[in-house]
């Protein structure tokens, strides 16, 4: 067995790169999503290291000494980090050059021809679930037969093997919870939204909506929900529960943890007697009976992607949604006690300058607790980056610019009828529109006036949300 090192490489400041957010960029409030992606293959490597550096707060000279203590380095990249990514594993290479050095991630598993050919460095990338491509080369098997392997052999040339089947029986994967306690210190990982500190788990991969945007299901998870059993997931929830026992609040990562309604409730009746606090990713469409089910036991808040306000765009987008089904459920969240948690994004297919004040609107309205603004990323592998390289949304003869150098996320999409420049700005003032209302800023003082915890932990968060309404109109050029 190879000495094995996964790792997520150090990169700018507030980026949150971590292997299990969907964007990677800085974000309003600095924050950062457990690497789950890394944690899983770590989990079926037994005495490797997971390193979050990014989390850490550690330095390029630190995380390179650390590197280069290991045979074998497996580096989590994604668009917008991946030039950052290959000038890491170069020093990397450079430091020990007979360190085995490759990639995972949804950016080299779309393009693993392109993104061998960016470097040398590397020997490796990972295509499909790289969960078991990962432990075939911690165990050294000859680099051409592991299934769902790009590779490139002593002569230069860049090889493919043949594709890895997707995992199916997810109970055969062990629990994650381990390797987060063993490696990772979880007081680096805050959430707005989120009790602190938090621990997030998948429960299952794939999603069965097809979001024209959505990155995992088009590149990596796929539309097939494949879950782990009820038991499994109590099991690994209860291993929590009693050695990690800081922990005030599991967040279930899955897309749409509630598409299987039956399995949620029986999850959720589990989670009541283990007595937990959880959260999860809903789409805007759960019924109110299986809403009080969760609710009645632990449920806090619900991680909702609403995208847009108006009907058409939705439709465009393939998000299987309408408003008038959003109101409802947001009503019915109201009702129980729910607390949510909405984002948005601007900029998708069919954005005009009335569509932008109908989201601003439609957010008022349905007045989700807290709110997160995204730009539409046109991130290569999905139907989105097709549609804009067809239409000519995206300049065809440069990189896309999903974020600029200080991490903060850009408009990379541009219409006839509506500049990158406007859809960018709309972040600001769709932010502003929302806090900035007598209900909404009360609502926020109430709440701090529960707790002195809260209250430093919303101050905490002001300051960062000014700096970053600031940077974000600094920082468009």
């Amino acid at each position: 067995m190879k000495t094995t090192l996964f790792l997520q490489a150090p990169s700018f400041d507030g980026f949150d790169g971590g292997a299990g957010s969907r964007y990677q960029a800085r974000r309003e409030i600095r924050s950062f999503w457990y690497p789950t992606w890394l944690a899983q293959p770590a989990a079926l490597v037994p005495g490797s290291r997971l390193l979050d550096a990014p989390a850490e707060g550690m330095p390029v000279e630190q995380a390179l000494a650390i590197a280069a203590g290991y045979e074998l380095v497996i580096i989590h990249t994604s668009t917008p980090s991946f030039a950052g990514d290959v000038a890491f594993a170069e020093l990397a290479r450079a430091r020990r050059p007979d360190m085995l050095l490759g990639m995972v991630g949804a950016k080299v598993a779309v393009d693993p021809g392109g993104s061998l050919a960016a470097s040398p460095a590397l020997d490796f990338v990972c295509r499909e679930e790289f969960d078991y491509t990962c432990r075939d080369l911690a165990e050294g098997r000859p680099l051409e037969t592991i299934a769902g392997l790009s590779w490139r052999d002593h002569a230069g040339a860049i090889r493919h093997n043949p594709r890895r089947p997707i995992v199916e029986d997810m109970d055969a994967l062990p629990f994650v919870a381990p390797v987060y306690r063993r490696h990772l210190d979880l007081r680096n990982y805050f959430i707005g939204y989120l009790n602190y500190p938090y621990v997030s788990l998948y429960t299952g991969r794939g999603c069965r909506s097809r979001c024209t945007f959505c990155l995992w299901p088009q590149t990596v998870g796929g539309h097939r929900y494949r879950t782990r059993s009820a038991a499994n997931v109590l099991a690994e929830v209860r291993w929590i529960r009693d050695n990690m026992p800081e922990v005030k609040e599991i967040m279930f990562d899955d897309d749409t943890f509630t598409d299987l309604r039956p399995r949620a409730e029986e999850i959720a009746r589990g989670l009541g007697a283990l007595g937990v606090t959880w959260s999860c990713n809903a789409k805007a469409n759960v019924p109110y009976s299986t809403l009080k089910i969760m609710k009645e036991n632990g449920l806090r808040l619900l991680l909702v992607g609403y995208e847009s306000g108006d009907d058409q765009i939705l439709l465009n987008i393939k998000k299987g949604l309408r408003t008038d089904i959003a109101r409802r459920f947001a009503a019915d969240c109201r009702a129980l006690g729910i607390t949510v948690h909405g984002t948005f994004i601007l900029g998708l297919p069919g954005e005009t300058r009335a569509t932008i004040e109908k989201s601003i609107e439609f957010a008022k309205e349905i007045n989700p607790h807290t709110i997160q603004v995204s730009l539409a990323a046109p991130y290569p592998g999905t139907r989105l980056y097709e549609q804009a390289v067809e239409n000519a949304w995206i300049a065809q003869d440069k990189t896309i610019p999903l974020v600029s150098d200080k991490g903060v996320q850009l408009a990379a999409l541009s219409y006839p009828h509506l500049s990158s420049e406007e859809i960018y700005h709309g972040v600001e003032r769709f932010y502003r529109r929302f806090y900035f209302r007598p209900s909404k800023i009360w609502e926020i003082v109430r709440e701090m006036l529960h707790s002195w915890e809260m209250t430093r932990r919303r101050l905490r968060e002001g300051v960062e949300f000014f700096r970053f309404l600031r940077s974000h109109g600094a920082s468009h050029s």
